[in-house]
């Protein structure tokens, strides 16, 4: 799988880095239950923020916000066509918000189904925000694709 990760922890020295992505390693900081959060829209992953961080703190447990971002095939993958750094800096702000402890990771990609698959621990908590309707989303689309890779979703509806 072709993609990047720059992640940025909140709370402490942003120093990003870029490399191709694999599971995390397991040590001290993932021992603890870590909460997922995949941006959708901004609307939505406040809305998720906010059901993870009321579940990360009955749980003492930490949030990582996933933002797969999808790079067109026509464009290099480390060129994506929203400027990275304003996407960085908003996605920070989101993170601040949160009560708990909140890890930004960013993949640039060409697939987000791929690229979640590839970087979501087995039998990862997930949570994915999306508006309510009557009729299947794209966001009930991949909260079922991960349900069938063992993830545990909750589907965080907004108005």
């Amino acid at each position: 799988m072709e993609a990047t990760l720059r992640e940025n922890r909140i709370g402490s020295a942003a120093i990003p880095e870029t490399y191709t992505p694999e599971r995390p390693v397991t040590g001290e900081f993932e021992s603890r239950l870590n909460i997922s959060v995949v941006f959708t829209t901004v609307d939505a992953t406040l809305a998720a923020l906010r059901a993870a961080a009321t579940m990360a703190n009955r749980l003492h447990a930490r949030i990582t916000l996933v933002v797969p971002e999808v790079v067109p095939f026509h464009l290099p993958l480390n060129e994506p066509p929203v400027v990275h750094d304003w996407n960085e800096k908003r996605f920070r702000v989101l993170a601040a918000e949160s009560p708990v402890e909140t890890t930004v990771r960013f993949y640039l990609c060409r697939d987000r189904d791929e690229t979640l698959a590839a970087v979501l621990k087995p039998h990862s908590v997930v949570v994915i925000g999306g508006k309510k309707r009557w009729w299947p989303t794209a966001e009930n689309r991949m909260a079922n694709r991960l349900r069938k890779l063992g993830h545990e979703v909750v589907l965080t509806e907004t108005e």
